[in-house]
């Protein structure tokens, strides 16, 4: 019980961390794509950029800026998004939000891999929530759409 416990903590600890002092922050150019998403259940809002270097299978993910007002959880999960998807193809930065979807979905019953999710893996919890579900998933729901917009300039 003790060892759950101090996961918890831990995970709590990783998650003020990234809110307090945010990977990323702020509106950057260039972007390819501008999104702006609201989660309707408490008010939470984000506005990102995403800027995609090359095409097809060679599509990286150069850049995520943003700017974002929200809870602790919202806020950490854009930090963490950010540290966990810039330089990777966007195909990989996919597979991760499928990875992070799939987390946030479970409802406390999925073993993250830390490996993939790296800080990530501090939503696990939150998972547990179906109310916070929706704060640490806003961010990624804004890459993923504004991503798909980037995606259609570089056809």
């Amino acid at each position: 019980m003790a060892a759950a416990q101090d996961l918890d903590a831990l995970y709590q600890e990783i998650i003020l961390d990234h809110y307090k002092r945010p990977h990323g922050k702020g509106l950057r150019e260039p972007f390819d794509a501008e999104v702006h998403h609201v989660n309707p259940t408490c008010g939470d809002e984000i506005t990102l950029r995403v800027h995609v270097t090359g095409s097809g299978d060679e599509a990286v993910v150069a850049d995520v800026s943003y700017d974002a007002l929200g809870c602790s959880i919202s806020q950490a999960s854009m930090s963490v998004l950010y540290d966990l998807l810039v330089g990777k193809t966007v195909a990989e930065a996919m597979a991760v939000h499928e990875d992070f979807l799939t987390l946030m979905q479970g409802k406390g019953t999925v073993e993250p891999d830390e490996d993939v999710l790296e800080d990530g893996i501090a939503f696990a919890g939150v998972a547990k929530f179906p109310a916070r579900v929706k704060c640490a998933l806003l961010s990624w729901m804004a890459f993923k759409d504004a991503t798909a917009r980037s995606l259609e300039t570089h056809k």
